[in-house]
């Protein structure tokens, strides 16, 4: 029974709501994908302000489904662990909604910013408010209130990828962390500016600490598609409890949608036509809600920081299988 305070039935929908899988031959899709894309593998450039990024080897390709039980499905460098970097905001977005509420929206919106992620540009004239939880200040705002949900962010956020993908070996990368911090002036910059807005409430040096290890954790595709499956479960976590309400999962779903590839979310939405968060360690995590999650890496980037083959890869993935939310 739920407790009498908490969200209504109608909040959550039914718990027997998950949809009968869809009953694709995954493996076959992957193959004929990565033979498709493979032209593009090695086009852009990998993220070389992040020093720790910079020897990647750019022509690296994984691809991987995750359906609804968790089943997994993989072709190319599908198991080799990347920085996840942005990715990760997902899950702390999801943490900071389920244990602190809608109340975080006062702080950060849920607009496309239309400017690069890591831009100040808009902070003056608007308050010292985000437009969005995926770009580095908005990121920033929702580290900040995990943070003081938590009392700890960053480990709170590596335990529940552990949880999620199942993969207790998933862990922080330490040259990457002391990469990020020392090239971190312009994050510092975005939280000192929200903190004269009364938009910030624990200590920069904290703040900026848990959100750089946070932007280390190093996972591979089968490990970001299985963490990502509870916005594809509505809401469900592996074990199958509950996470967020059916309305959260929805909400998050859709400002990837329309965010979660910074200012190449009209694009992204465009061509793939599915829910996705990027990263500039090369991934992508895209959601068909009530049938699987895909992730793709492969660290050569467009000049918005989104994996270039990975954005092709999720095209030919959902021309192939209609799975589109359009």
């Amino acid at each position: 029974m739920r407790p009498a305070q908490g969200p209504t039935e109608s909040e959550y929908g039914p718990e027997s709501e998950l949809e009968q899988p869809v009953d694709f031959d995954f493996r076959g899709i992957l193959r004929q994908i990565e033979t498709d894309v493979r032209p593009q593998v090695g086009q852009g450039q990998v993220a070389a302000y992040i020093p720790a990024l910079s020897c990647v080897d750019p022509n690296r390709f994984g691809m991987a489904v995750a359906d609804l039980d968790g089943k997994v499905y993989g072709v190319g460098d599908w198991q080799q662990p990347f920085s996840t970097q942005s990715i990760t905001k997902v899950f702390a977005l999801a943490l900071a909604l389920a244990q602190g509420g809608d109340g975080l929206w006062e702080k950060v919106g849920r607009e496309p910013s239309g400017n690069p992620f890591n831009s100040l540009v808009q902070l003056e004239y608007e308050n010292g408010i985000p437009r969005n939880p995926f770009i580095n200040a908005g990121a920033l705002v929702v580290t900040d209130r995990l943070q003081t949900l938590t009392g700890d962010a960053s480990s709170e956020l590596l335990e529940f990828v552990r949880q999620e993908s199942g993969n207790p070996d998933v862990t922080f990368d330490p040259e990457v962390a002391a990469s990020e911090s020392d090239n971190g002036d312009r994050n510092a910059a975005l939280a000192h500016f929200m903190a004269s807005y009364g938009n910030i409430a624990n200590p920069i040096p904290a703040l900026l600490d848990h959100y750089f290890w946070q932007c280390s954790i190093e996972m591979n595709c089968a490990d970001l598609a299985l963490a990502t499956r509870f916005l594809a479960r509505h809401g469900l976590r592996a074990d199958g409890s509950r996470l967020l309400p059916r309305r959260l999962a929805k909400q998050i779903n859709a400002v990837m949608m329309t965010c979660g590839t910074y200012d190449a979310a009209g694009e992204f939405a465009y061509r793939v036509g599915l829910p996705g968060k990027s990263g500039v360690g090369g991934g992508i995590v895209a959601v068909v809600p009530g049938v699987c999650t895909v992730c793709v890496w492969s660290p050569g980037l467009d000049p918005q920081g989104n994996s270039v083959a990975g954005i092709a890869a999720l095209d030919r993935f959902t021309s192939l299988t209609g799975l589109s939310v359009f």
